[in-house]
């Protein structure tokens, strides 16, 4: 799992506004990944960890104002991959969500007041009692020929925020915000990877589930089939008119795609990624992404059923928890 954190030095004390999940597993690049907040997969004992390395951190690298610390944590380990003494994206959205003025602060820190002085201490903040989803919105559409892995380079041109007391009816608006197709019509065509074909296997029965309608190329077809679920064999990848036709016709509307041999246009994996983002369907190429899809759609709701919660009122409910 991957982490993320903004936090404000004074020089001598650290003031940590929020811990920051992310939902895709490290090689994707942060601006690319769904964020959490507040964390939820993480141990009082992790987290408490992450704080005091970001405390050690932030005061051993003399840095006065504002800190990003992205961290991954593995068996229990917890890797730095990067610091940056510097603001990031990131802060506006967790300003916005806990009502703390970061950037204020910050400055003012910089300008040589301390940060116990400042009316909101020092270590970590209290958790917001409202989920903040923050997923990110691409352009892959307007690009021709671009290839729409996620991938450390980062492709996201916006991010939009889902609010909700509920995770999963804030992921859902966030996805829905962001553009992807939120409703159960047409099928999932399904094609992944070897060493992904044993991992999409509960994905694909949650998605039957949901009513979903299964298609698989040739090996992972097999592979389902032998694990009880219906499903629909379409050609083989390196021979892809029949998906083109399946995405063209709007019988497909989801794809789950993680790639086999690299990027390269000529190929019908980066030809079927193409047609699926120009043709407004749904385009996976992370299974954790996919996963956080199922979650959305098992909530049951559609847009017009989402309640709506303004910031003003996330402060409304954290005031009252």
């Amino acid at each position: 799992k991957e982490v993320e954190i903004d936090a404000i030095c004074d020089g001598h004390d650290v003031f940590v506004p929020g811990i920051m999940e992310l939902v895709e597993r490290t090689g994707i690049h942060s601006g690319d990944s769904i964020s959490v907040y507040p964390c939820m997969s993480f141990s009082d004992e992790v987290i408490d960890k992450i704080v005091k390395m970001t405390e050690r951190l932030a005061i051993e690298t003399r840095t006065v104002g504002l800190i990003n610390i992205q961290y991954i944590l593995k068996n229990n380990e917890l890797y730095i991959i990067e610091v940056n003494p510097r603001s990031s994206r990131t802060v506006p959205y967790i300003s916005k969500v806990t009502d703390i003025p970061m950037v204020q602060l910050a400055t003012r820190c910089c300008l040589g007041e301390k940060l116990k002085d400042l009316g909101y201490g020092t270590g970590l903040y209290k958790s917001s009692k409202v989920y903040a989803v923050k997923v990110p919105v691409f352009s892959n559409d307007k690009l021709s020929n671009l290839e729409v892995i996620l991938s450390p380079e980062m492709k996201s041109t916006g991010e939009v925020l889902g609010l909700s007391t509920d995770f999963n009816e804030a992921l859902l608006k966030g996805l829905i915000a962001s553009g992807m197709n939120a409703n159960r019509d047409g099928g999932v065509l399904i094609t992944v990877a070897n060493q992904n074909k044993v991992e999409v296997i509960p994905i694909a029965k949650k998605l039957v589930e949901l009513g979903y309608r299964l298609y698989a190329t040739t090996g992972t077809a097999k592979v389902l089939a032998e694990n009880g679920l219906e499903v629909k064999v379409v050609g083989k990848l390196h021979d892809c008119d029949d998906i083109m036709d399946l995405i063209k016709s709007r019988e497909v509307r989801t794809i789950i795609n993680t790639p086999t041999k690299g990027r390269h246009a000529d190929r019908a994996g980066f030809k079927i990624r193409r047609l699926a983002v120009e043709q407004g369907a749904n385009c996976f190429t992370s299974l954790d992404t996919v996963n956080a899809f199922v979650r959305a759609m098992s909530l049951g709701k559609i847009d017009k059923d989402l309640n709506v919660i303004s910031l003003q009122e996330v402060d409304e409910i954290n005031e009252r928890n």
